[in-house]
């Protein structure tokens, strides 16, 4: 039987079989609508309080603010770029967001859609070690500025982006800061207060949890026009029906990464150190990025010579699930942006590979992969005019 290993976390993760038994008794025991006055109704109401306990304590979130049920961190990071054009850009004093030229595309083609309504957006350009800093930050913020969305981690890179010092950046000039923090929790604390953030977006299956259910931190005092209208619910700042077993499992799923938080620190970034000493061994292979400011479950390489499909095809028939980039653009062929970002030369920026484990990545995992990339470099290489010229 054919080996199956899955490294491709950052697209999705597998679901916790402590979160898939938590969320089993509200699809078909306990499954009524949480808005209903009957038993049925109120019998999820406990449950869904302690789930919505496990996300605030997740993120130190205090009991005044809000966090928000969203599909998905996609429909988290519309409505507050949507919500902030609203209530600060549309026929007001302010015409300005700054981003990066990396943000995830739920970001910036939301961002383009705000441009073509009118709206300025700056897109920092990050530096040849992959990430933006504070002072660019700064230097873009002017009287116009309304909004500032910067992610926590790239989703390519894993590499960690100085959150913390651009929060207080925004918060000393008046200006309301955004996070995409998908690709940070569960892998690396992620602190509201310390971080002075006053939107945060985060997405259930990122972090073992369900697909299909995200959420929206909203500092408390922030008024945001709802992106959903047409009911009460969430106190009417979401409307929908509650999606009741989802909840549960994105709670139990937030308490368990918190959890395993030092076992990501140590074990799992052992083993992914462990991969990229061992494929860097091979001549002519990159990764992007140093290990201190990366989270620990994510490599990206660059293997000169061998496109990026071309490896997969080969790891795909060996068993091993990887990806050139985000799943949200895995059908787009072109260049990895993150590659383009930091300067790569046209021929090296179409052979990345993204790596990420999770903590259920084992040992005897990594050693196949290694064996199976290296056979690959070998045989791809051997086709490959380019790397012979």
């Amino acid at each position: 039987m054919q080996e199956r290993i899955y490294l491709d976390n950052n697209a999705t993760t597998r679901i916790d079989p402590k979160v898939r038994d938590i969320m089993q008794p509200y699809f078909c025991e306990k499954f009524g609508n949480p808005n209903s006055l009957h038993k049925y109704g109120t019998e999820t109401h406990p449950a869904i309080q302690d789930a919505l306990e496990k996300l605030y304590e997740g993120i130190n979130a205090n009991d005044s603010d809000d966090i928000i049920i969203t599909g998905c961190a996609t429909e988290s990071n519309n409505w507050v770029l949507k919500g902030v054009y609203f209530d600060l850009i549309h026929n007001k004093d302010k015409n300005h967001i700054i981003t990066t030229e990396v943000e995830h595309p739920a970001v910036s083609a939301t961002c383009s859609f705000l441009e073509s309504l009118g709206v300025e957006v700056t897109r920092l350009p990050i530096n040849n070690e992959g990430v933006i800093t504070a002072e660019q930050v700064h230097r873009a913020i002017t009287d116009k500025t309304a909004l500032v969305s910067v992610m926590w981690a790239n989703n390519e890179t894993g590499l960690i982006f100085p959150i913390q010092e651009i929060g207080k950046i925004c918060k000393e000039k008046g200006v309301l800061f955004h996070t995409d923090a998908v690709q940070a929790i569960g892998k690396i604390p992620v602190d509201v207060q310390e971080a002075n953030v006053d939107f945060l977006s985060f997405s259930a299956h990122k972090f073992h949890g369900p697909k299909g259910i995200g959420g929206l931190y909203i500092r408390e005092g922030i008024e945001l026009t709802p992106l959903l209208h047409g009911g009460e619910h969430m106190r009417g700042r979401r409307s929908g029906t509650l999606n009741v077993p989802y909840i549960i499992g994105m709670g139990e799923a937030m308490k368990l990464s918190v959890d395993f938080l030092d076992f990501e620190n140590s074990i799992v970034r052992k083993l992914r150190d462990s991969l990229e000493n061992a494929l860097t061994e091979i001549p002519d292979v990159f990764v992007v990025g140093n290990t201190t400011h990366r989270v620990p479950n994510t490599t990206l390489i660059s293997l000169r010579g061998i496109e990026g499909e071309a490896m997969l095809w080969d790891l795909n028939k060996a068993g091993i699930a990887c990806s050139t980039g985000s799943a949200c653009a895995s059908e787009d062929l072109e260049a990895n942006p993150v590659m383009v970002a930091i300067g790569a030369d046209k021929e090296l920026a179409h052979t990345a590979i993204r790596i990420s484990l999770s903590r259920f990545t084992t040992q005897a995992e990594i050693d196949y992969t290694i064996e199976v990339f290296k056979r690959a470099v070998v045989r791809l290489r051997n086709i490959s005019s380019s790397y012979s010229a």
